[in-house]
């Protein structure tokens, strides 16, 4: 009678067990059951930040129970600035929202003073970042800047975007760290804008565009060698541009004081392609969306999508970019004083 007894509640603690494992996951599927969840991308439609987000909007609701439909929303602006600040303040926090930002938006109230005030990047919810990769400066074929070493006793005119962008900021972090002998026009609109100025040669070229979104935006520029890669900047050097002989940013700054500012301004790179739920999201939502991220990167119909679009991969985990942003607010303030000059206009 006892040994029956004893066989009875095991079994009903193990159903209780069970019940309450599957609770989370019924609970999502409840919620998200039938609903839209809107994306809002912080850059031009085309650009590299849009075919990625576009990217998980095909795939990430197979992950999440209740199988939800996302509706991708471009918003750019101020370098992604536009549509963090909306996120940040009037998007609903029900996890029916969420963000693909640049990361200079993320490091932007560090080093750009407008910015601060608007919004706190560490108070964001990180979900993920589809990529960590490296950044370039490049120059078109028709420039007769080839190498950086020409860059540095040549004048060189570098189209970028608004402040706040990194093509602003690398371009100027390239001339004030490392001695680029650099014209910046600023104001184009996104990469797809300045792409057409280095054809038409109003622009020799631009800097802080990552790896990946110029193997993607223009794969045929990268094998028909129409373009000439002056530096790689990132925090380690990539084995693709080591092979082709590509020098790093490191050769050519002197300073150490330099060297700390420049590696602080691309810590950003770790989290390369983030995407963001506003501050105060339910965590029941978050964690779901966490997870549903962690396996769609590592699911192979995503992962043919992205080869066949030529878009990197590298993720990151939302709790590892999370902890990323928290100590990066921690910089040292002479740090901090020093990248804000170095991704500024001369004086």
């Amino acid at each position: 009678m006892i040994q029956k007894n004893i066989l009875k509640h095991g079994i009903a603690a193990a159903f209780a067990g069970l019940a309450l494992a599957c609770a989370p996951v019924a609970k999502a599927a409840d919620f998200y059951s039938g609903k839209q969840i809107v994306f809002l991308i912080g850059g031009d439609a085309g650009g590299g930040y849009d075919l990625y987000a576009r990217a998980l909007s095909r795939h990430m609701n197979r992950f999440i129970p209740g199988n939800p439909t996302f509706v991708p929303r471009n918003q750019p602006g101020a370098g992604s600035g536009t549509a963090a600040a909306y996120i940040a303040s009037v998007a609903p926090k029900d996890g029916l929202m969420i963000g693909a930002v640049f990361p200079g938006v993320i490091i932007g109230p560090l080093l750009e003073e407008k910015q601060q005030g608007l919004f706190d990047p560490t108070k964001f919810i990180y979900l993920g970042s589809a990529d960590s990769g490296t950044r370039v400066c490049i120059t078109f074929e028709t420039s007769k800047i080839k190498t950086f070493e020409q860059a540095q006793t040549n004048k060189v005119i570098i189209g970028a975007s608004a402040a706040g962008g990194s093509t602003r900021d690398y371009a100027y972090l390239h001339q004030n760290a490392a001695g680029g002998n650099f014209n910046v026009v600023s104001g184009y609109k996104g990469t797809v804008d300045i792409f057409l100025a280095m054809e038409r040669g109003e622009v020799d070229g631009m800097c802080g565009l990552d790896w990946s979104s110029l193997k993607s935006q223009r794969p045929s520029w990268v094998a028909e060698k129409k373009i000439n890669i002056l530096v790689q900047n990132g925090l380690e050097s990539e084995a693709e541009l080591d092979k082709m002989g590509v020098p790093t940013i490191w050769k050519f700054i002197k300073s150490d004081e330099n060297k700390r500012a420049v590696e602080m301004v691309f810590s950003q790179q770790i989290f390369g392609r983030p995407y963001i739920a506003p501050p105060g999201t339910n965590m029941d939502q978050v964690k779901v969306l966490r997870e549903a991220f962690m396996k769609m990167v590592k699911d192979s119909e995503f992962q043919a999508d992205t080869e066949k679009n030529r878009l990197d991969v590298t993720p990151s985990s939302g709790e590892r970019v999370q902890s990323v942003v928290e100590k990066l607010y921690a910089t040292p303030k002479e740090t901090i004083k020093r990248a804000k000059d170095i991704i500024s206009p001369p004086a």
